[in-house]
């Protein structure tokens, strides 16, 4: 077993290991969403973590780590008999992204269910999990099904797993902790929601505090026994502190002051529903309790703030997090208690490292590093378009207007690709529509059909009794429809025909609209643009609409309008993507008033590309952005040799006069 890198070790990165220690403290707080970009040190520390962590009590032979001091009265295992106890190390469990559900919540034996009455169950991740960490790398890739899981265990504390009147259930209280990079894409607001805290981190820019993580790093690599060895006097203070903060906790006194700054502070950012001013509360006495005291003061009720609520103010996907901290002190002066409880600053802090530091670690920079500094956050807009040659009439960006609610534009027939909003497809969750023998394990039961096909043989298989005799043969697969993802690579001419600035930015809202009716669907988005005499892949695939959204913003407009150029280049795109991940359908948005310019038979050479989509069935729609009372209707032409449909944008609008869905279904009907 490799030896973990030493939590103590970890250079800088003050809140998140702050965050981590409070929930070690304290799991009510709700657990920790790790934001940041790649090579943050982001699952080391969390890793890193389950070493600190107080051993936990279990009763002996138990798979569900029931507490011998107030055992489940429901475990699967039980009843148990007092005395058999032991001790072990609190477990973090990791849940691939790719698990699938049997993995997750456990597993029936659906055949000796039928056959036996026995509950034969083997237990899943959540089982593992239980009184211990549970660790979600890539957490914003989770499948929508997983989520729906670990949402419902995270609310009840259990985890049921119910099959045609068949139902195991256990207990799963855990510490929930995930890691993500905002790059490629956001979480679904009810899974953000029940992360306690989140952290933002990026690498430090001090050049000192990065030559320390390289060293250590390497020293790790090269003897990593050795040097935890010489981190161990440091693991095991904090360790001790721990324990101490956590037999502290009960002694905390939480202030009506405090709550009054809570309450306030909460309703001061618009928060959504009561869980963020719980979560303050909770992190506020843990932090109290991490410096040894047992009153809540102001500066408790700040760190939680920053903590606990930035997360919880998002109002769209294009929203940054975080929070404005001169109104975040404004309002704790304004509602400070009277009675002392808010008050505080002018009572020395008795721990020297202060609540934000895990005691005993030196460190070559004691400065925080602004983990979520907003310096860093441009990138993600600002790095890597390309320029092409607009000419002399390039333009300056306009900005896009208010985005709408637009229709839906999916994709016809019925795909297998991942689990998404938009288009029919096969899957695992969903309407029953069938029944098929098993390919494999055996995972979601159609009753009737089984039974169906094992009754006609159960004289022959000597059934005497009121039971029904199943064999493997007889049981039957549901077959089920839902919905899934898909890829929607919007093609956008920024071309001088596109460039007027009122017009400009209709077409960039109209797009904005689109990229967030593609967050809500779960997509993965793309961008091409084309204008000069060139067209570029300004956004590869992926599943963040935050980047593209901001590669929308900066984009210019001028020059001539290469439309070919443009869909050849989509083309190519959606050819690469299709060996990368083939289930993943495609729908191309071509947002262009259709005119072509540039070069020998602009026209002509476009709708030779155009064709290319038509003759691969890739579902299409153009958007038209002709303007003005002379329409010359290139775009529905340019539709036409896709083999698509053509909106203009009012007809984009949800709640425009032409109805409220509108499937691209093209020229052809779906097979």
């Amino acid at each position: 077993m490799s030896t973990p890198f030493p939590f103590t070790a970890v250079v800088g990165q003050d809140d998140l290991r702050l965050a981590l220690l409070l929930n070690a403290v304290s799991p009510a707080v709700g657990g920790v969403l790790v934001r940041g970009e790649k090579g943050t040190a982001k699952s080391t520390a969390v890793r890193a973590l389950s070493a600190l962590m107080p051993e936990v009590d279990v009763v002996s032979g138990c798979r569900f780590s029931c507490d011998p001091h107030s055992p489940d009265p429901g475990c699967p295992d039980g009843p148990h008999e007092p005395g058999a106890s032991g001790s072990r190390p609190a477990r973090m469990v990791e849940l691939p992204v790719g698990a699938s559900e049997d993995r997750l919540v456990g597993a029936l034996d659906i055949e000796r269910a039928l056959a036996e009455g026995v509950k034969a169950f083997e237990p899943g991740l959540l089982a593992d999990a239980h009184r211990g960490i549970l660790y979600v790398d890539e957490v914003n890739l989770l499948h929508d099904h997983l989520v729906d899981l670990l949402l419902d265990a995270a609310a009840m504390g259990a985890s049921y797993v119910e099959r045609e009147g068949v139902s195991v259930r256990h207990a799963s209280k855990f510490l929930l902790v995930g890691t993500m990079n905002p790059e490629e894409g956001e979480l679904r607001p009810q899974l953000l929601d029940r992360f306690g805290l989140t952290v933002e981190v990026s690498a430090s820019r001090e050049p000192d505090q990065r030559v320390e993580v390289v060293r250590r790093r390497l020293a790790h690599d090269d003897d990593p026994a050795g040097f935890a060895a010489r981190w161990a006097d440091e693991e095991a203070a904090v360790r001790a502190r721990i324990v101490a903060a956590r037999e502290l906790l009960p002694s905390v006194r939480l202030g009506d002051g405090a709550l009054r700054q809570i309450a306030a502070t909460c309703a001061a950012f618009e928060v959504d529903g009561m869980r963020a001013d719980i979560v303050m509360a909770r992190t506020a006495t843990a932090l109290a309790a991490w410096a040894g005291r047992t009153d809540v003061r102001a500066e408790d009720v700040r760190q939680a703030a920053l903590l606990a609520l930035p997360h919880r103010r998002r109002r769209n996907p294009f929203d940054a997090p975080g929070l404005d901290e001169d109104k975040l002190d404004e309002t704790l002066e304004e509602f400070g208690g009277p009675d002392g409880d808010g008050g505080g600053d002018d009572d020395p802090d008795p721990d020297p490292d202060g609540p934000g530091g895990p005691g005993g670690q030196p460190e070559p920079d004691d400065a925080p590093q602004g983990d979520g500094d907003a310096a860093a956050r441009p990138e993600a807009g600002e790095g890597g378009e390309p320029q092409p040659s607009g000419g002399a009439g390039e333009q300056s960006p306009a900005r896009a207007a208010e985005p709408f609610r637009t229709k839906v534009l999916s994709v016809p027939g019925l795909g297998e690709g991942a689990a998404g909003r938009r288009s029919r497809a096969r899957t695992e969750h969903g309407r029953t529509t069938g029944a098929r023998r098993p390919q494999g394990a055996l995972t979601k039961l159609h009753l009737a059909a089984t039974v169906q096909a094992a009754a006609p043989h159960q004289r022959a298989r000597g059934r005497s009794g009121p039971g029904l005799v199943v064999r493997r043969d007889d049981l039957r697969q549901a077959t089920r429809e839902g919905r899934e993802g898909n890829l929607v690579l919007f093609v956008v001419d920024a071309s001088g025909s596109m460039a007027a600035r009122q017009r400009m930015s209709a077409v960039k809202g109209a797009v904005l609209s689109l990229l967030l009716d593609a967050y809500q669907r779960r997509d993965k988005v793309g961008l091409v643009t084309f204008r000069g005499s060139a067209a570029d892949v300004a956004l590869p695939p992926t599943s963040s609409v935050d980047a593209a959204a901001a590669r929308l913003e900066s984009l210019p407009t001028g020059g001539r309008t290469p439309l070919a150029a443009g869909l050849l280049r989509a083309h190519e795109v959606l050819r690469v993507e299709r060996l990368r991940d083939p289930a993943r359908r495609a729908l191309v948005v071509v947002v262009t008033d259709g005119r072509a310019t540039g070069g020998p038979e602009p026209v002509a050479l476009a709708g030779r590309a155009a064709r290319l989509f038509a003759a691969e069935g890739v579902a299409s729609v153009v958007v038209d952005c002709e303007s003005g009372p002379v329409r010359l209707g290139l775009a529905g032409r340019l539709a036409d040799e896709l083999g698509g449909t053509a909106v203009t944008l009012d007809e984009l609008r949800a709640d425009s006069i032409a109805g409220l869905v509108k499937d691209v279904q093209g020229n052809r009907r779906a097979a």
